[in-house]
């Protein structure tokens, strides 16, 4: 099944379902989830925790399996895959922006950013050059240089989105990318966000509980005990 990038729709479920079990116990975290995003979308998933937001993003970053139903991303069967192509899938298509970081701590900025690149075998003069000018596009012209534990952490949230969409992927997921930064850094970095979205058409789908990524994004799909309780698009 390819669909997907050949229609515009880049991420499609149908009765998605994943269970989580503690011991004898089973804990429904899906229950038969169905939606769309098409390219170009700035998507938030929202819902208290335990609502099943993450585990959503996660089924269709690959980074967890589903107990049921279909997952499509870029045209992609991922519940069809085998780990290795789920894998591959990963590096070339999905750019993951994390509310942790996940930066290399011994590595500068423009080695954090060329990472990916490096993995998916871009030659050296090519990735450094596409490092160096995306992290001059987030607003870190002059600090290429330096390691995690030289910036700020919203220095860091910038270096993790340049890592992000370095690598040209089809769509960027992020789980609470605001959540350790200040409401101004937070504002800065979703206006940059926002801006790559309108210039390059960068698909974004964020995880949060965050209002202020919820009055930046042009769709909201609510999420409780598991379903879809609302779908909320917004014009402009």
């Amino acid at each position: 099944m390819q669909t997907g990038e050949n229609n515009g729709r880049i991420v499609e479920v149908r009765d998605l379902r994943r269970v989580y079990r503690q011991g004898k116990v089973e804990v429904p975290a899906l229950r038969g989830v169905s939606t769309t995003i098409d390219r170009g979308e700035f998507t938030a998933l929202v819902g208290p925790s335990g609502s099943g937001k993450t585990t959503l993003l996660n089924l269709i970053g690959g980074l967890d399996a589903s107990d049921g139903g279909e997952v499509t991303v870029a045209g992609h069967r991922i519940d069809r895959m085998k780990p290795a192509e789920v894998t591959r899938l990963r590096l070339e298509r999905i750019g993951f922006v994390f509310q942790s970081y996940n930066l290399i701590p011994v590595l500068s900025a423009l080695e954090n950013v060329e990472y990916i690149l490096l993995l998916q075998g871009v030659p050296k003069v090519e990735r450094r050059r596409r490092a160096a000018a995306v992290l001059d596009e987030v607003g870190l012209a002059g600090m290429h240089g330096r390691r995690p534990a030289e910036l700020s952490g919203g220095q860091q949230q910038r270096v993790a989105i340049a890592r992000a969409i370095a690598s040209r992927p089809a769509i960027v997921l992020a789980d609470e990318p605001t959540a350790n930064l200040d409401s101004q850094t937070a504002r800065e970095l979703l206006e940059m966000m926002r801006e790559m979205n309108a210039r390059h058409g960068t698909t974004f789908v964020f995880a949060t509980h965050d209002e202020l990524v919820m009055n930046f994004a042009r769709r909201i799909i609510r999420l409780r005990d598991g379903e879809i309780v609302a779908d909320e698009r917004r014009d402009g």
